[in-house]
């Protein structure tokens, strides 16, 4: 990207040919509903249906999946409103993820289910047969280490097969998964590990990562020192084949975990909305929110999604890059639902594409700011590699800009759908995002999940359309969180998504909603800049910024309060070999001022070595706010969450 290349917000960049409309997942969801005599003859037709009729339209996404289990004959919901409130779904229905996770492995064994790759050259593929041979065992010999139906298994470690079946083993026991990359800090994973208290720990003795080695032994042993509940410790000797467990209190080889002899699968049965695993907030200001999804929801919204959404099927190859502390690994796990070969990668993003291209992917998801970073790079990917198979590009983590769009459809491919994804680790998906069946303009996502009753509030508290509103979502999902680990009463749920609007989901970011139903996100509303009652995102702030070609990254902050307007400061991290020099300055402002609005002129222009961001890659915009406004560092952010704690030390005021 660069200013010589500017896009408009809207322009047209793809149409879906009749074609491939016909042959499209969610077509075929449509004519089965039909049949059934509910009427979808558009997408938008379709979507008001799953968002009036939520109870049939759950119902049907059950019955059209054939999800094994136990449907039962009660309804849909039961109580409520909110899961706060007591919402439940599908009482007296029984279902296990690993059921239908490993069904379509077991049903064409000898088909690959898993390709691994990673940076240091190792390379693996497990067929169905062997992915349900390996969780077979590592089943029994968790069931051997005591682990039953409630208990909780965490793992430190990369996204690697090893990790993939000690989760899909742990969910067929009815035992709840959680887990960290080994980038993580001991003082980040111990915050998280110790609020669920676990029972087992799988842990790596090593990492690489971008041609380094990093020995973790002594960080594991920490971990396990701070968890007095754990009654075995894994080691998997990933980094060095020859390490052993030795020196920890309760360690245990991996090679020593599976139970020969038990080649046969095997899965607990558990309500609904029973604990499947957890995830975590940020924690960028405090300890991390234990987030708890079950397995019927996560079951049921990652099938809709992958299938009509990114249009995944058993033909397809699926990749996200991603690491397992992000919830993207969950739902990149989740291809096997749809019975789509998964692709695993540990190590740097150094070329992804060709990894895409050696692995057949024929989808590809990526966070929005590697691809910012490609098209900044002037690099061309689909004349370097052949990439003739991939078909989907996924995009999230932050908005994508207009120019990211167009590079896409430029640099890569021009016959494939770009899907930018907005949605969050609080709902496990994205639920605002792509469709097969509209056409894609620039900078827009072009629909609202279907399920997903996402609408844009105005300050009184009403939808409003075409206009800059807070995103909210004002009917349950399944995937919404069951509960908070360590929140009876559910007051801390209550207050992250519902306070500002009682019974209405408030996630957190602007949104406008377009009139022809695509929608646009402008950043995090906590961190709008509200200069003169102009409101604006950060993300119209970073697309204009960031196309220049001498800056690498950069971070706005409005240090105003309620009521009173602050100064807007400009940080800027300047591309390697350039320098934020006085004319470059002086461009930056005039830029922003013909592209934004006079009133956002920053009031100084600062250079940092560094942006800091969190380990899954987001700007800490709101806690870099508060340090300016004269809080304790300690106090704003918790240094063992951001991907360069050192970086934060440049933002604290000298004075």
């Amino acid at each position: 990207m660069s200013r010589d290349h500017e896009v408009a917000e809207g322009a047209l960049l793809w149409e879906p040919s009749e074609e491939a409309v016909a042959r499209a997942r969610v077509t075929g969801f449509a004519r089965w509903l039909a049949e059934r005599g509910v009427p979808a003859g558009s997408y938008d037709e379709l979507w008001r249906w799953s968002v009036t009729e939520i109870d049939a339209f759950w119902d049907a996404i059950w019955s059209y999946f054939e999800v094994v289990g136990e449907r039962g004959g009660g309804p849909v919901r039961e109580g409520g409103p909110t899961p706060v409130d007591g919402l439940t779904w599908f009482p007296g229905a029984t279902v296990n993820y690993a059921a239908n996770a490993l069904r379509r492995a077991a049903a064409d064994p000898d088909r690959p289910a898993v390709v691994f790759r990673s940076e240091a050259g190792g390379h693996r593929v497990l067929t169905g047969r062997e992915l349900c041979l390996h969780v077979a065992e590592v089943r029994a010999g968790l069931a051997a280490l005591g682990v039953g139906k409630g208990d909780r298994v965490v793992a430190y470690v990369p996204s690697i097969p090893e990790a993939l079946i000690c989760f899909l083993a742990t969910a067929s026991l009815g035992a709840i998964w959680s887990s960290c990359s080994p980038d993580f800090g001991s003082s980040s994973v111990i915050d998280r590990f110790c609020q669920i208290e676990p029972k087992v720990m799988i842990a790596v003795d090593g990492y690489a990562y971008n041609g380094k080695r990093f020995d973790r032994r002594e960080i594991v042993g920490e971990i396990e020192a701070a968890l007095p509940t754990l009654a075995a410790t894994v080691l998997i000797p990933y980094l060095d084949p020859a390490a052993t467990p030795d020196g920890l209190r309760v360690g245990v080889r991996y090679a020593d975990l599976p139970a020969s002899g038990h080649d046969t699968l095997e899965f607990e049965d558990v309500p609904f909305d029973h604990p499947l695993w957890v995830v975590y907030s940020s924690g960028t200001t405090g300890l991390p929110k234990p987030i708890v999804h079950g397995h019927g929801g996560v079951v049921l919204e990652h099938l809709k999604a992958l299938s009509f959404h990114q249009d995944l099927g058993p033909d397809d190859v699926f990749f996200w890059y991603t690491t397992t502390g992000w919830m993207m690994w969950n739902y990149l796990v989740g291809g096997l639902l749809v019975g789509s070969t998964i692709v695993l990668y540990d190590g740097a993003p150094a070329d992804l594409w060709k990894l895409a291209a050696e692995t057949g992917v024929t989808y590809m998801g990526v966070g929005a700011p590697y691809i910012t970073a490609c098209a900044k790079d002037g690099q061309r990917p689909g004349e370097e590699y052949d990439l003739s198979g991939l078909r989907g590009i996924g995009s999230t983590g932050s908005p994508l800009p207009p120019e990211g769009f167009a590079w896409v459809y430029e640099a890569v491919g021009k016959d494939l759908l770009l899907g930018s994804f907005a949605g969050g680790t609080d709902l496990c998906t994205g639920f605002v995002g792509p469709t097969p069946l509209l056409p894609l303009y620039a900078g827009v996502l072009q629909c609202r999940g279907l399920g997903a009753k996402v609408e844009s509030f105005g300050d009184d508290g009403r939808p409003v359309i075409d206009e800059v509103g807070e995103l909210v979502i004002t009917e349950p999902m399944p995937s919404m969180p069951v509960f908070f680990w360590n929140d009876p009463d559910g007051e801390r749920y209550r207050e992250s998504y519902f306070e500002m609007y009682p019974g209405v989901w408030r996630h957190g970011d602007w949104i406008k909603v377009r009139p022809d139903g695509g929608c646009v996100i402008y950043g995090r509303s906590d961190s709008t800049l509200n200069r003169g009652g102009v409101r604006m995102g950060t993300a119209d702030f970073y697309r204009v910024v960031e196309a220049f070609p001498e800056i690498a990254d950069s971070l706005v902050i409005d240090t105003g309060r309620l009521g009173q307007e602050g100064r807007l400061i400009l940080y800027v991290q300047p591309a390697e070999g350039a320098e934020l020099t006085e004319e470059l300055v002086g461009e930056l402002r005039r830029r922003i001022r013909s592209a934004l609005s006079p009133r956002h002129v920053p009031d100084e222009i600062n250079e940092v070595p560094g942006i800091p961001r969190t380990l899954s890659g987001k700007k800490l915009e709101v806690p870099v706010r508060k340090i300016l406004q004269g809080t304790p560092v300690e106090r704003a952010a918790n240094r063992d969450s951001l991907a360069d704690p050192d970086v934060l030390d440049h933002f604290i005021p000298s004075s």
